[in-house]
C-alpha cells in the first residue's frame, strides 16, 4: 500500500485517492479561436514523462479536495504536494520540459 500525502489531511492510504491527470494544463487564452484539431490538443493530449510529473489527485474519501503533486512516474514517489493553485517545478513544467 503506497500513502499518498494529502497537504489537507496528512498522509493516507492510496485508495482513498482519485487520481485527477496532469496537472496545470493552461486553458486556452481564446477558446473561441481553436478549431477542433486545437481543442482535441488541449482535451486529450497529455505529456507522457519517465520521471518528476505534476499531477492532479483528490482526496475523494477524505477531504474531498483536490491538490496538486510532484511524482516521479517509475518509482511513485511523491516529491511535493500543494493545493490547488500553485505553480509546481518539474520537468513537465510549460517551458522547462522535453514537450516544449
Amino acid at each position: 500500500m503506497m500513502l499518498i500525502p494529502c497537504p489537507h489531511c496528512g498522509p493516507r492510504n492510496e485508495n482513498e485517492f482519485t487520481y485527477g491527470g496532469q496537472a496545470q494544463v493552461a486553458y486556452p487564452d481564446d477558446p473561441h479561436a481553436l478549431d477542433d484539431a486545437a481543442w482535441a490538443r488541449y482535451l486529450f493530449y497529455r505529456d507522457n514523462t519517465k520521471g518528476l510529473f505534476a499531477e492532479r489527485w483528490m482526496h475523494a474519501t477524505g477531504c474531498g479536495k483536490w491538490f496538486d503533486a510532484v511524482r516521479h512516474t517509475t518509482t511513485y514517489e511523491f516529491h511535493e504536494v500543494r493545493r490547488v493553485g500553485r505553480m509546481l517545478e518539474t520537468e513537465s513544467t510549460p517551458g522547462k520540459g522535453p514537450h516544449t
